[in-house]
């Protein structure tokens, strides 16, 4: 067991009001304290990782997510993102997890995207039925190659996910869906980008998102984990 164990010093407000103070530029405490804050949705459990800072949501008693915390034999600072924290999590709760994604954010652009888009119903296409799964007030846009998804994600913040053609790629499209999302939004729009996915990671660098943090998201059951590309 580590011998610093995770502060339980509380997160303070909902998940809501911490998502929209990072939006803001706002960052929790960088005090090494892990904070428990209740569900937005039955939807979404889970953990965000920031600067020395945790904050676990989920509806479960918050002592046993500290007792659980302090099991975990790993640095305090890693300790809610440790795969046996996120397991002992996930037998809990019933749910599942795929993978801790990057979590990057932009700011909403003026004007018109930098590409020609096409509204679309989104019916039939696997992408956008897993946003459908996993989002709330979904919109979808088709380009020459490719497509962009925004909708209102954990917490109720927005969320874009792009998809680009395997013939179309290597021509900076990626980037220009992440941009067009900027233009389509008036409130910061995140995106949740799989490590190991360097192309996505590349495209929503070079379209002016920054990296705030991680996130494990916890499905409920019979729901896949949606990325944003």
């Amino acid at each position: 067991m580590s011998a610093t164990h995770p502060s339980p010093e509380g997160t303070a407000g909902t998940l809501r009001e911490v998502l929209d103070a990072v939006g803001r530029g706002e960052f929790p405490a960088p005090d090494g304290s892990v904070g428990v804050v209740p569900q937005h949705a039955h939807r979404d459990a889970g953990v965000l990782s920031f600067t020395a800072h945790s904050v676990v949501f989920t509806d479960e008693d918050p002592q046993w997510v500290y007792g659980q915390l302090r099991a975990v034999d790993s640095d305090a600072l890693a300790a809610s993102m440790n795969p046996r924290f996120l397991t002992a999590l996930m037998d809990r709760t019933g749910r599942s997890h795929d993978t801790i994604d990057l979590l990057a954010l932009a700011a909403p652009l003026p004007g018109a995207p930098p590409l020609a888009l096409t509204p679309l119903d989104g019916s039939g296409h696997d992408r956008v039925a897993r946003a459908y799964r996993h989002r709330d007030d979904v919109r979808v846009w088709a380009a020459d190659g490719g497509l962009l998804v925004v909708g209102r994600g954990v917490g109720g913040r927005l969320e874009a996910a792009v998809e680009v053609a395997e013939g179309a790629r290597e021509r900076g499209l990626g980037r220009a869906l992440a941009t067009a999302a900027r233009h389509l939004v008036d409130e910061p729009v995140w995106a949740q980008l799989a490590p190991g996915n360097a192309r996505s990671v590349r495209a929503f660098l070079a379209a002016g998102y920054q990296v705030v943090g991680s996130e494990a998201l916890l499905s409920a059951a019979g729901r896949g984990q949606c990325q944003g590309s």
